[in-house]
Parts: C-alpha cells; structure tokens; sequence
C-alpha cells in the first residue's frame, strides 16, 4: 500500500515569500537570445507567470513562439523550486478567459516532503549556462542521452535524434535562408553555423569557423509535440528546462539553436525529419561538457517580479 507524504497547514506569509523565491530562482532559466521575456506577480498563495510582449524579437519572433517557450523554461525554474523545498502546487496553464499574456498560475496547496529528483535539479540551476564553443571529442555518454529523453519527455514534449544526412538537409535550408530579410546580425550567425560558412567580411585565417560539421562528436536533437499553438511552445519550454537540467548533472553542455525555426523553410524541413508526426520547437546541441565558461546576466529581481 503506498504511504502519502505527511501534510503540513501553512503560512500565508511563508508560501508567499517560497514563491517569490521560486521567482527568483526563475530568472537562471535560459531564453531567447537572453531576452527573459517574463514577468511574475505574486497574490497570497498564487503566483501568475505573464508574457512581456516588449520584449520578444518581432523581426524573428513575430508569433511569440520561443518567447513563450522561453516562460515555459523559467515556468519549470519555479516549479522545481517549489518541489525542491516541499511545496504542493498546481498549475493552471494558459488559463481560459484570462488574460492571453498570463501563461501560467501557480497555487501553494501544503507543505510535504521534499521532492529529491527536484532537490538534485535544483542544485545544477545556478551552474546551467549555454556553452557555444565546440564540444569534446569524448562522444556523449549513451545513458546520459537516454535520461535527457526520459525527462523531456515527461513534460509533453518530444526529443528526435538528428541522423547525419538530416544535419545535411538541415544545411541546405540553411543556406536558402541566410540571406532573408530576418537580418539581425545573431540570426545570420547561427544559420552560418549550420551552412558551414564564415561570417561575410569575417577575415578569418587557418582554423574553419565552428559549424555543424566541424562538431564532430556533438549530438543533434529536435524538440517537437503534437500541435503548434501556445500551450505546446510553454510546455516545450518546461521540457527544455527538464533535459537542460538533467543534462547538467550528468556532463552534458547544451547549446540551444533557434534560428532553424524561425523561418518557414527550416520548419518545414525539420518537421520532415519526423515525417510530419509533429511539430519543431527548437534544436539543441548535445556534447562531452568542457569546464563551465560564465553565463549571461540576469534581469535585476525588481524587473521581473511584482508582489501584492
């Protein structure tokens, strides 16, 4: 017979501050060329996960797709939070009738045991950053990619396995697109990674520029779900957060690639690659992680959380 963890009456006052904590915690959660498109409010034993629209890239994020992506990362943030330090909560997804930028709500219900698996993800947020150098050549530990599935996977989403000659199908939409009129010098970049070529004007001499092909031991995967709407890009983000997370702990760097599909030719060439079973949300990097470089800055704690 399974035995229920012990509940605990709370404080008001307590489950409030553990949500602005959690809140806090957020904030280390990776988005959008770094442009932490969130915003949290906390009222008594709720806290609400809203989508600063000012902030999501019009040019190459015109649908807010990897700007809600981007809250369902620092949605996750917050939930392993809460778990880690033996909160009860539920969580309401775009919530119907409310308002479209509120994303997420969150009530305090208890206090219980503190969830280990949460506990151990918790301890490897303030170290999680994105690693854009050329991975080890050590090849990724098998088991490690397995536990990356299993905890993307748990959050809705799915995870593809890029097979070499998609990474060449992938470079050839590439390069059809890297001279659209998304311009911004980033976007060009990062498409230029897959095609293999050097920035124009670079002046780069001896070594190729890094590149899909120049990673030779990294290991490419897609994350995908059954519809494209904003649940699905929130969810996406949660699971995001899950692999990154889980990742980490086991010496995995990752480095997220969304220029692919913020352009109609590389989505249609990414949903190909799973016969049209679903639909792309982002790729990722996989590789043997080298010792941590430092990661981006953070959005002071007074732009991102409101409390009444």
């Amino acid at each position: 017979m399974d035995i229920e963890a012990p509940t605990h009456p709370i404080d008001s006052r307590t489950a409030a501050q553990a949500l602005v904590e959690a809140a806090k915690t957020a904030g280390y959660a990776p988005s959008i060329h770094n442009t932490q498109p969130w915003r949290w409010r906390v009222t008594g034993n709720t806290l609400d996960l809203h989508l600063v629209r000012s902030r999501i890239l019009n040019a190459s994020d015109p649908d807010g797709r990897l700007a809600t992506l981007s809250c369902g990362a620092a949605l996750h943030h917050a939930r392993v939070t809460m778990a880690a330090h033996g909160w009860q909560i539920t969580v309401a997804r775009v919530v119907q009738g409310a308002d479209r930028d509120l994303l997420a709500r969150l009530h305090v219900h208890h206090r219980s045991s503190a969830d280990p698996t949460s506990a151990a993800l918790l301890r490897a947020i303030p170290s999680r950053h994105t690693d854009r150098r050329a991975v080890a050549d050590t090849a990724v530990d098998p088991e490690a990619l397995t536990a990356i599935a299993a905890a993307v996977e748990s959050e809705g989403t799915r995870l593809h396995l890029l097979r070499p000659d998609q990474l060449l199908d992938l470079a050839a939409a590439a390069d059809l697109t890297q001279h659209s009129p998304v311009a911004d010098p980033a976007w060009q970049a990062e498409l230029m990674y897959w095609t293999g070529l050097a920035p124009p004007n670079a002046g780069q001499q001896g070594d190729p520029p890094i590149s899909a092909r120049h990673d030779k031991a990294a290991v490419f995967v897609m994350l995908y779900g059954s519809a494209d709407e904003p649940l699905n890009w929130l969810r996406a983000g949660e699971a995001l957060s899950a692999g990154w997370l889980t990742a980490g702990g086991r010496g995995v760097s990752v480095m997220p690639h969304s220029a692919p599909t913020e352009t109609i030719a590389t989505r249609q060439a990414m949903r190909a690659m799973i016969a049209g079973a679903g639909y792309p949300y982002l790729l990722l990097r996989l590789g043997a992680a080298d010792p941590a470089d430092p990661g981006a800055p953070h959005l002071p704690t007074v732009q991102i959380i409101e409390r009444y």
